[in-house]
C-alpha cells in the first residue's frame, strides 16, 4: 500500500541530488550517492532541483509547529470510523484510477538499503565455476525452470536461501527493481498489499516471475492473519511509506507481528513521512483524524512520525537499532520558483542474532556440555 505523495510521478525519497561516481580503473559507472549536494549559498537555491541535509531554522520549525496546531481539530468519531472501515475500498479506488502510473521504480533503495541486493557484489564470484561455454546453456535452463509449473511449496520459496518480504508493495515499484538488480539464485521475494487491485497489477506485470516472487493480499493491521512464511524465516522486511497508512493504534502490534517473521540477524527496513513534512503542512482544516494523522481527499490516510516514536515501536518489538535518521531535503520547482521542504525518516532495526549455546551457558555460570571443571 505505497502511499501517494504531493507531486505525481516524483517518488518519495528520490531526488536529483545524487552524484554519479565512476570507477577509474574499470570505467564502470557506480550507483549514485545520495546526500552529496548541500546548499551553502541561499542565492543559488534555484540552481538545482533539490538539496540534501537542509538545516531548519528555529523560526521555520516554530512556524511548522504552529501550522500543525492550527489544523489539528479531529473529525467526528463516526467519520474516523468510516475512513477506517472503508480503507480497503479507498486504496482499491486509488489503484483503479492510477494503476502503475503514479510512482516511479525505487532504484534509490539499493543505495539507502544495500541489504536488498546482498549478492550483487558476489554474483561474479558465485558463477566462476560455470565456464563460458556453459554460461548460455545455464541461462537457458534458468529461464526454462522459471516457466515450469511449480508446486505450492516452490511458489512460496521453500528452497530459497535469502528471503525478502515487502509489506505495502503497491504495484511493484520496489519488488521489480529488486528482482532485476539482485540475481542471487537463492533469492525469493514475497510482497503483499492491502489492495487487491494493486496485487493484481503486480501479478499482471510482464516482469512478475512466480519462480522468484509471490504476491498476495494482506492487511498489515490484522495481526491474526497468516503470512505465507513461518516465524523466524525472513532475512529482510521492507516497509516503504506504508506504516504511516495504518491507524496509530494498530502500528505497534503490526510491527511486533512482523518482527516475529525475521530470523535472528534479520533486518527491518523503513522509510516514511517525518513530522512537519511538506505534505503535513499542506493539509487544510477538516482533514485531521487525530494528532499528526490525516485523511487525503481520496480517503487514504497518512501519519507523520518522529524518530523517537519509531524507535519505541521497533524496540518494543524486540529489535535493535542499526539506523534511525531524519532525511531533510529541499526540493525546488525552478519553473515556478517554489521551494518544498521534505522530511522523511529512515530506519534499520535488527533482530538479535542467536547466541551460541556455549556463550549462553557461560552467561549462566554453567560449564559447556561435555566440559566439567574440577
Amino acid at each position: 500500500m505505497a502511499a501517494p505523495h504531493a507531486v505525481v510521478g516524483v517518488e518519495e525519497g528520490s531526488s536529483e541530488t545524487s552524484l554519479v561516481m565512476s570507477d577509474s580503473t574499470t570505467g564502470d559507472v557506480k550507483r549514485p550517492l545520495f546526500g552529496t549536494r548541500f546548499l551553502t549559498d541561499p542565492r543559488q537555491v534555484f540552481q538545482h532541483n533539490a538539496w540534501d541535509n537542509v538545516e531548519w531554522s528555529e523560526e521555520q520549525e516554530a512556524s511548522a509547529r504552529k501550522k500543525v496546531l492550527e489544523n489539528n481539530q479531529p473529525l467526528p468519531t463516526e467519520k474516523q470510523e468510516e475512513y477506517d472501515s472503508r480503507a480497503n475500498e479507498f486504496w482499491n479506488g486509488f489503484y483503479t484510477i492510477h494503476e502503475n502510473r503514479f510512482f516511479k521504480d525505487r532504484h534509490w533503495l539499493f543505495t539507502e538499503f544495500p541489504e536488498l541486493a546482498p549478492q550483487c557484489s558476489l554474483n561474479h564470484e558465485s558463477r566462476l565455476e560455470v565456464s563460458d561455454s556453459d554460461d548460455g546453456q545455464q541461462e537457458s535452463l534458468d529461464q526454462e525452470h522459471r516457466r515450469e509449473v511449480a508446486t505450492d511449496a516452490d511458489i512460496l520459496g521453500s528452497s530459497a536461501t535469502y528471503r525478502i518480504l515487502e509489506v505495502g508493495c503497491g504495484v511493484g515499484n520496489t519488488v521489480f527493481p529488486i528482482l532485476k538488480t539482485n540475481n542471487d539464485p537463492g533469492l525469493f521475494v514475497y510482497c503483499c498489499d492491502f489492495s487487491s487491485t494493486a496485487v493484481e497489477l503486480v501479478k499482471s506485470n510482464p516482469e512478475y516471475d512466480p519462480g522468484r516472487c509471490f504476491a498476495f493480499v494482506h492487511d498489515l493491521s490484522d495481526v491474526e492473519a497468516n503470512y505465507p512464511v513461518s516465524d523466524g524465516t525472513l532475512d529482510v522486511i521492507v516497509l516503504i511509506f506504508v506504516l504511516s497508512a495504518l491507524h496509530p493504534n494498530k502500528m505497534q502490534e503490526s510491527i511486533s507481528r512482523l518482527a516475529r517473521l525475521l530470523k535472528p540477524g534479520g533486518v527491518m527496513l523503513l522509510r516514511d513521512y517525518g513530522r512537519y513534512d511538506m505534505a503535513q503542512l499542506r493539509f487544510k482544516k477538516g482533514r485531521c483524524l487525530s494528532e499528526n494523522f490525516y485523511v487525503r481527499g481520496d480517503g487514504t490516510r497518512v501519519y507523520f512520525f518522529t524518530q523517537d516514536e519509531l524507535h519505541e515501536m521497533f524496540t518494543e518489538a524486540g529489535l535493535e537499532k542499526v539506523q534511525n535518521l531524519v532525511d531533510r531535503r529541499l526540493q525546488v520547482n525552478r519553473g515556478k520558483q517554489l521551494t518544498m521542504y521534505r522530511v522523511w525518516i529512515q530506519c534499520k532495526y535488527r533482530k538479535a542474532r542467536a547466541q551460541p549455546l556455549e556463550t549462553k551457558d557461560q552467561d549462566r555460570g554453567e560449564d559447556p556440555p561435555g566440559l566439567t571443571v574440577t
